[in-house]
């Protein structure tokens, strides 16, 4: 006797290959069978007119802190994530010196918009070292596995201290820190990450090793090559330049792998096929380097709850900042106050959000029936000029809807040219695999841990705006692919001997809910969940983890650690 049996689903097994109708036989966390399945099980689960999956591997998540003190992992887990990767775009918690703390948090709060005070308490500082973070980690059981790549922030206050943010280090010092990763990739981490975008800063300035210069990274790639394995994360503005592309393809021959983000710009609209084109030559050579490419475009939430909004650094704005939300709602209310706010333009040194509180022509009402594929016609902009207005007035009103809680969805990236076109052709490129739901971050402002389940709503069954893809291939690009990224043989597709995670889908039925602002993060923080329904079950390691999208209380899931073996679980 098995000791659960899936009964007759459509198995989409995360190769790529058609779906096809088959049952899966699981013993202890290992799947035993796919296919006619005899053998009755301890526990069934009837799968007719569901799809079975394998669990979502997704590899660009920022739960550091949260994984400390949360064990179920909202809201990625809600979301038929089984395996999530954390430390990404070079912050962390780890390694960190005794007088450290406050800095790492600080840096976690600007970059990622995790509310300080939550991680203030709710994190228990038992470590210093990467190795003892994980030792740390490993402590909590959660309902998924849960890996972390060695952060160079971190590595550079660790080892600089007050002198994080210089760029000029001796050749000692950058031999210090490539020292230090390498201690962490032999404790365990996945990988190194590191970011050089100009939109991650904290209370200090620009995120530490934003400008590091190539020989730094150089030292640290080598370090990785000598250890022989890890993986290079990378996320930058300058995806567009082919030189920095090459430096990392030349990385990457080294045999370190590589990932890095991304994404369409503007001004550079299809220099996306180049970097995915470029990425399969290397791969063609033996090399390894992956884009990360997301689900929808990166998407900025504007409202009155929100982190950030186009009033936001308004001068007539600014004493309401912390108040009650009914409160501030009436404000917006009162006539003379909308005219003296929409008097007035935004007040900041700070570019890039100057720049956001004004991108009318790519803000859209986000609905509550949310639209991430919204027309050209629809935006602030366009909805000014055919009314007569403002676009600082439309956008004023439409923040006023739903009792203040309505949401504005301002795209980040890859949306050029009012469509998910480039998206598609990144998604369908042989070459890259999902990511970029930052889940666990940016709390207040953006909602993207629900890339999984849009995957299969938006591109395998409701897109209307342009070609859908196939459920066969949004299901490898989130499995296996994302699973073969760091390395990770034992999950992302359902065959004999892997681990048995696996989702139960009502596809027909699969609902993503608008996002809500809840504040359930400790110290009362806010951040931002979205709903989903039609997760029939999820399945951790064999244990089932969530029927009907609520938890079972089981929690199977483990710390990840790469090995000279491979991914063990601890």
């Amino acid at each position: 006797m098995h000791d659960l049996v899936i009964r007759g689903g459509m198995v989409v097994d995360g190769t790529g290959a058609a779906p096809r109708t088959a049952d899966v036989a699981i013993e202890g966390d290992t799947i035993v069978a796919v296919g006619a399945v005899p053998t009755a099980g301890r526990q069934e689960v009837d799968a007719d007119g569901a799809l079975v999956t394998p669990g979502w591997v997704d590899v660009h998540t920022h739960y550091d802190g949260q994984a400390t003190w949360d064990p179920e992992m909202a809201p990625s887990a809600h979301h038929g994530v089984t395996t999530a990767v954390m430390g990404n775009c070079g912050v962390g918690f780890a390694p960190v010196r005794p007088d450290g703390h406050d800095f790492l948090i600080e840096l976690m709060e600007g970059v990622e918009d995790i509310p300080g005070t939550a991680l203030h308490e709710g994190i228990d500082w038992r470590w210093e070292s990467f190795g003892e973070y994980l030792d740390t980690l490993a402590t909590m059981r959660r309902t998924l596995d849960l890996g972390a790549q060695v952060p160079h922030a971190a590595v550079r206050a660790y080892v600089l201290g007050e002198r994080a943010h210089e760029d000029d280090l001796s050749v000692d010092e950058s031999r210090q820190l490539a020292d230090v990763v390498a201690a962490g990739i032999r404790e365990g981490g996945l990988g190194f990450s590191t970011s050089r975008t100009i939109l991650h800063r904290s209370q200090h300035g620009y995120v530490p090793g934003t400008f590091a210069p190539d020989e730094e990274l150089a030292v640290i790639a080598d370090a990785l090559a000598e250890v022989g394995r890890g993986l290079f994360q990378y996320v930058s503005d300058d995806r567009v330049d082919g030189g920095e592309r090459a430096w990392l393809h030349d990385l990457s021959a080294k045999g370190v792998d590589v990932t890095y983000s991304l994404a369409q710009v503007p001004g550079y609209a299809l220099a996306y096929r180049d970097a995915l084109d470029g990425a399969a030559a290397q791969s063609a050579r033996g090399a390894r380097i992956t884009p990360q490419v997301p689900a929808r475009p990166t998407g900025m939430l504007y409202g009155l709850q929100s982190s950030f909004h186009p009033f936001m650094t308004h001068p007539s704005y600014r004493p309401l900042w912390g108040l009650p939300h009914g409160e501030l709602v009436a404000r917006f209310r009162d006539p003379e106050f909308r005219a003296q706010l929409l008097s007035e333009e935004p007040q900041t040194h700070n570019r890039p959000a100057h720049a956001l509180a004004t991108m009318f022509h790519q803000m859209y009402p986000l609905g509550s029936v949310p639209d991430y594929e919204p027309t050209r016609e629809s935006s602030a902009a366009a909805v000014a000029a055919a009314t007569g207005r403002r676009p600082a007035e439309v956008v004023y009103d439409w923040l006023l809807e739903d009792d203040g809680m309505a949401f504005l969805f301002s795209p980040l990236g890859s949306y050029v040219d009012h469509d998910h076109g480039a998206i598609r052709e990144m998604l369908a490129h042989p070459a890259s695999a999902a990511g970029l739901g930052d889940g666990g971050a940016h709390c207040g402002l953006i909602c993207d841990a629900s890339f999984p389940t849009y995957l299969l709503t938006h591109w395998a069954r409701d897109r209307t705006r342009g070609e859908r893809l196939p459920v066969e291939l949004v299901v490898q690009k989130q499995t296996q692919a994302t699973a073969t990224v760091y390395g990770m043989t034992d999950r992302g597709v359902l065959d004999v001997g892997m681990l048995a995670d696996v989702n139960v889908i009502d596809h027909d039925n699969l609902v993503l809910h608008a996002p809500r602002m809840v504040r359930d993060l400790p110290a009362g923080g806010k951040r931002l969940l979205q709903d989903v329904e039609g997760y029939l079950h999820t399945v951790k390691a064999g244990e089932v983890t969530f029927v009907d999208g609520e938890p079972t209380g089981a929690r199977p899931g483990r710390t990840l650690r790469g090995t000279d073996a491979g991914i063990e679980r601890t």
